[in-house]
C-alpha cells in the first residue's frame, strides 16, 4: 500500500502576519494552498493515501481537508498537542510507518512536481534506510562573471539555478527501520539523517530543475514567485501532462 506523509505542523514564522491564523500549509500561492498542491502532486503518482501531521492550528487543516474525498484521495492525521520536530512528529506516527513498507515523506512547505517513486525504488534496492530527494541550489543573487584583467563585467544572470550544487529537497522515501533513528523531539535533518549518513545508509536521488519544478515556500517573497512560475508553467502538473 503506498502511502504519502505530509509534515504540516509548523509555524511559518517568517510568513507572519499570514501565518497568525492560517497554518503554513494552508497558505495560498495563487488558487491553492500550498498542501492542496501537495495532495495533486502525490495523487498524481499514484499516492491516494496520505497521513497529515498535523500540529500548529491543526483544526484548520482538518476542517479544510476533511477525508480527502472531495481531492480524490484518502486523508488520515497524526496530531501533536506540543512542537516535537520533524522527527518526533513521524515518530508519533510510528505505528503506521512500521505497518506501511516504505513511505514517500514530505515537508510541508514545498511545492514540487518531481517523480517520488524514484526515492522509492533507490531505497527498495540498496541497503539505505532512507532516501532523499536532492534539486539544485537556487542562487538568491544574481551572478557575476568578471574580467580581471579588464575590469568588466562579461556575464550577468540574475537568480540562476545552480546545477552543480545540490540541496536537500525535502522530499524523502523511508523504510519502516527509519523508526529505531527517530528522536522523540527534534527535527530530523539534524538528528536522524546525520547518523545515518555517518553509517552509510542515507541514499539520495537527484532532480534536476528544470525539467522539474520545486520551490521552497518560506517568505513572503517565495509566495509572489512561486505563483508567477506555476502560471508560466501552466500550473505545477503542466509540464508533466503535456
Amino acid at each position: 500500500m503506498a502511502i504519502a506523509m505530509i509534515l504540516a505542523g509548523g509555524y511559518g514564522k517568517r510568513l507572519r502576519p499570514l501565518t497568525l491564523e492560517v497554518p503554513k500549509p494552508l497558505v495560498k500561492v495563487g488558487e491553492k494552498s500550498v498542501i492542496e498542491y501537495q495532495i495533486e502532486w502525490l495523487k498524481y503518482y499514484g499516492y491516494e493515501e496520505i497521513v497529515v501531521l498535523a500540529g500548529y492550528l491543526k483544526e484548520k487543516i482538518i476542517e479544510k481537508l476533511g477525508s480527502g474525498s472531495k481531492y480524490g484521495v484518502s486523508i488520515t492525521y497524526v496530531v501533536e498537542d506540543e512542537p516535537m520536530g520533524t522527527g518526533g512528529a513521524l515518530r508519533n506516527a510510528a505505528s503506521i510507518i512500521k505497518r506501511s513498507g516504505t513511505v514517500v515523506v514530505v515537508n510541508g512547505d514545498i511545492i514540487t512536481n518531481l517523480d517520488p517513486r524514484k526515492l522509492v525504488e533507490d531505497v527498495s534496492s540498496r541497503d539505505v534506510v532512507a532516501s532523499i530527494a536532492a534539486v539544485p541550489l537556487r542562487s538568491p543573487y544574481g551572478i557575476l562573471a568578471i574580467d580581471e584583467d579588464k575590469k568588466l563585467i562579461i556575464d550577468f544572470r540574475e537568480k540562476p539555478i545552480l546545477q552543480e550544487y545540490w540541496i536537500n529537497g525535502g522530499v524523502y522515501a523511508m523504510k519502516p527501520e527509519i523508526v529505531e533513528y527517530l528522536p522523540e523531539y527534534g527535527d530530523i535533518e539534524k538528528t536522524t539523517f546525520p547518523e545515518l549518513a555517518g553509517q552509510g545508509r542515507l541514499g539520495v536521488v537527484k532532480y534536476p530543475t528544470p525539467p522539474y519544478y520545486w520551490k521552497s515556500i518560506d517568505t513572503h517573497k517565495d509566495l509572489e514567485e512561486a505563483a508567477k512560475e506555476l502560471e508560466a508553467i501552466g500550473g505545477l502538473l503542466g509540464g508533466l501532462r503535456g
